[in-house]
């Protein structure tokens, strides 16, 4: 036992020792275009630190507010560059055979859904939902003065910046990384393996961003549990502080996991051990757990915060606590529970027993009785108001369409969880209607009704987004809507007909729904230009600038009948600071 113990130290201490040098060896093999596109971007850097003297004030800002507005534009940017290769992705299956792929480079289809995967989850929702909306917010609702380490906090938002750059750089090195966002081995791990530069450039990145996750859930999580107001408790916070609590107790539960798991990838590709490959006695399937493991409790880590988020508008358009506040504080800490002991719903094909099946399906559909709870308690509270309040704003409109999606894409996760079901629908278009109806109409239109709604809080002028009462907040809702639909709703009907997903061809009788679902890309798209405002898009940023430099104002309160932040004029100067 001694002896196994020593090899195991000897082991980590291997990894310690390589782990920087093999970083190193990994940047040093890019070719000699990304160097000179480095160093071009270094002397743009430089022109901005000498024409921007507030450029390094600006990295070095701690405040939690412009931490938050940070994550938020960089969420914003990173999104653009994953709704982009969605968008071609879409055009390449807007019709059978090679539309914008050549014959002789079908792997860079693989290498658009893995960078797609990736940006969306690590890059899009999470430092929007959770780091955006979570740092500006989390300390006005319980009325702290700061976050518990506003440095670490400002080492997260950059550290991020860091994993992103790594991430794209995947693309550039060798032939790209072609392995799906799950980077499941043997193909992750193989000797015949295109890019395995490729695949240690997507693991730093990573690794990094769960660096910069692990840290910003710790700093949630003490703030929220010891640096409160007077008089606040947990009883008396908002459902947002609840929501960002749970998230980040369910981020440090399972982050190290997914850093194990690809620890071992990294081994097994760079220092020879055969942790996942079946020839010499390793187990692929034992990375599919680990890596589910982290996967699913990931989806309600999305999700979790858009529930907040949901809350507060709906509370606050209606002017009153949501019905049934404690049982959504349960039900949310509930579907956290429940959510991280299901992981293997992921993985009904590889063979598990019928009782290991039966235990999976059964947890899966119980998941829906606590989010049935939320849904009603939310209906309820419209249902207390009169009718015509619901059509005064956008805001409430979007959160009634956050309900009706997020609805149908849970009752489509019932029918797949059933594993008899699921045998049959596996790594179909099924699958990617389903978790696209609940994070695309779920989490993302959670982050555009945030948006709208907060937006003349963040930053006191309706003139750089749309208000959520003018034309063209509704106008994005509408193309929103019916865009996401027409996108992801035939894939359902794809999916029932068996269409493989990761795929970049197929047969003739599929084409009238792929080309139904690629013309609802493109009106989501062009959603978006009426949320950004097309004619006001210069000045909106010039103004912007200046607003972000200096204007932020000086008194809040919390009304503790609607626990609601409410605006009295600017805020308080020691936010601000």
């Amino acid at each position: 036992m001694m002896e196994l113990y020593s090899y195991y130290l000897w082991f980590v201490g291997l990894l310690a020792q390589h782990f920087i040098g093999l970083l190193a060896q990994q940047l040093l093999i890019l070719s000699s275009d990304i160097i000179i596109v480095f160093w071009l971007a270094m002397g743009q850097t430089f022109v901005c630190w000498t024409l921007c003297p507030t450029f390094i004030s600006s990295v070095k800002n701690c405040n939690h507010k412009g931490l938050g507005i940070y994550y938020l534009l960089s969420s914003f940017i990173f999104g653009i560059s994953g709704t982009l290769i969605s968008v071609l992705i879409r055009i390449e299956l807007y019709s059978s055979g090679n539309r914008i792929l050549s014959p002789e480079n079908q792997n860079f289809y693989n290498i658009k859904i893995t960078l797609h995967g990736f940006l969306m989850i690590f890059y899009l929702v999470m430092p929007g939902l959770f780091g955006g909306f979570g740092n500006y917010f989390i300390v006005i609702f319980q009325g702290s003065p700061e976050v518990v380490y506003p440095r670490v906090n400002n080492f997260s938002i950059l550290i991020l910046s860091l994993s992103y750059l790594l991430l794209i750089l995947s693309i550039i090195s060798e032939f790209g990384g072609g392995t799906g966002w799950t980077l499941y081995p043997p193909l992750s791990t193989s000797f015949m393996n295109l890019s395995p530069s490729s695949i240690g450039n997507i693991i730093f990145g990573l690794l990094i961003s769960g660096i910069s996750s692990v840290l910003t859930s710790l700093n949630f999580w003490i703030t929220i549990l010891s640096l409160r107001s007077i008089g606040i408790t947990l009883k008396t916070i908002s459902l947002f502080p609840w929501s960002l609590l749970i998230t980040s107790g369910m981020l440090l539960l399972t982050l190290p996991i997914l850093t194990g798991a690809l620890l071992m990838i990294l081994s097994d590709i760079n220092y020879n051990t055969l942790f996942f490959d079946p020839i010499f006695g390793g187990d692929p399937i034992f990375y599919q757990h680990l890596f589910w493991f982290f996967g699913h409790p990931e989806v309600y880590i999305l999700i979790i915060p858009a529930f907040g988020i949901i809350s507060i508008i709906i509370s606050g358009i209606l002017q009153k606590i949501i019905f049934g506040n404690p049982s959504m504080i349960f039900a949310m800490s509930c579907i956290s529970l429940l959510g991280s002991v299901v992981w293997g719903h992921h993985m009904y094909t590889i063979g598990l027993e019928t009782d290991t099946r039966s235990y999976f399906s059964g947890v899966t559909i119980l998941i829906s009785l606590p989010t049935g709870t939320k849904i009603f308690n939310w209906l309820s509270t419209y249902l207390g108001n009169p009718s015509l309040l619901l059509l005064k704003t956008n805001s409430s409109l979007f959160g009634l369409l956050f309900l009706l999606m997020f609805t149908i894409g849970g009752s489509t996760g019932i029918i797949i969880g059933n594993a008899a079901v699921d045998l049959g629908l596996h790594d179909t278009y099924y699958i990617i209607a389903h978790f696209h109806f609940v994070l695309s109409l779920g989490a993302v239109i959670a982050i555009f009704s945030g948006i709208i709604f907060n937006i003349e809080k963040i930053i006191g002028s309706k003139n750089i987004l749309p208000s959520c009462s003018s034309n063209n907040s509704f106008y994005n809702l509408v193309l929103t809507f019916i865009g996401i639909l027409i996108t992801f709703g035939p894939m359902h009907f794809l999916g029932f007909n068996v269409m493989p997903r990761r795929i970049p061809d197929f047969p003739d009788s599929f084409i009238s729904w792929n080309f139904l679902s690629s013309i609802g890309s493109g009106i989501t798209l062009l959603s978006f230009g009426f949320l950004f405002k097309f004619n006001c898009w210069i000045t909106s940023l010039a103004q912007c600038s200046r607003l972000f430099l200096g204007h932020v104002a000086k008194n809040i309160f919390i009304n503790q009948t609607a626990r609601e932040l409410i605006i009295v004029g600017l805020y308080a100067q020691h936010m601000f600071g």
